[in-house]
């Protein structure tokens, strides 16, 4: 995509002025290896079979295969979305669906590509019938996503969506309201943002998305 298409999109979704920020082109030798409290191992080999061979909860019964998360595995940025859908399962992705390429626009927008962050899902396995979670689902997955967490050790996570958002933040307030702060989730900046879906529905809503993008901007760059 050229960039006066770029921008035209950008416009599009409420952007007037869209500065550049320069992104240092380095790759980060992954490190497979982190250590616990208690001493004990973990690397993403084992974390990635046990999340396959997961049988904690219902959709172990009905899934295709559990979608681990893809992207780098030392990112500084981790996006978290809420549960899979079909597209997602089948792709062995996050945003592998319709709105697959507003989520790439949004992230050209910040300067990051999908190469560079690592994203994943509240939940590994598809809900039948693309239902929300349960609880006893969400709590099954739980260990799963703090492990990701320690192996990543990103600067910055973002909770996409209110699935997401309500789970990482044990909170039960509305996506408009937890958007418009920031958090720390283990020491850890988090940004609340609109899930790219919700979007597609919400045209209007659109410009928010670029607030969102600024505040995680803003915030990244305290700690990077």
């Amino acid at each position: 995509m050229d960039n006066a298409t770029r921008l035209q999109y950008l416009a599009a979704m409420g952007i007037d002025v869209w500065v550049p920020r320069y992104v240092e082109e380095t790759q980060i030798a992954p490190q497979n290896v982190v250590v616990d409290g208690d001493g004990v191992g973990d690397d993403w080999d084992s974390l990635n079979a046990n999340i396959t061979a997961c049988q904690q909860c219902e959709l172990g019964k009905t899934r295709q295969r559990a979608v681990l998360g893809a992207g780098h595995q030392q990112a500084d940025w981790m996006w978290v979305t809420e549960a899979p859908n079909e597209a997602d399962e089948q792709q062995g992705q996050p945003f592998s669906d319709h709105c697959a390429l507003l989520f790439t626009e949004m992230l050209r927008a910040m300067q990051l590509r999908r190469e560079e962050i690592f994203i994943t899902h509240i939940v590994k396995c598809r809900p039948p019938a693309e239902r929300e979670p349960k609880q006893s689902e969400l709590s099954a997955c739980a260990s799963f996503l703090e492990r990701q967490i320690a192996l990543v050790q990103p600067k910055i996570i973002i909770a996409v969506g209110r699935i997401a958002a309500h789970k990482l933040l044990q909170s039960k307030a509305a996506l408009s309201e937890l958007r418009e702060s920031s958090y720390e989730l283990g020491g850890i900046p988090l940004v609340v943002m609109y899930h790219p879906a919700y979007l597609l529905r919400a045209l209007t809503q659109k410009s928010k998305a670029w607030q969102d993008m600024q505040r995680a901007l803003t915030l990244f760059e305290t700690v990077k």
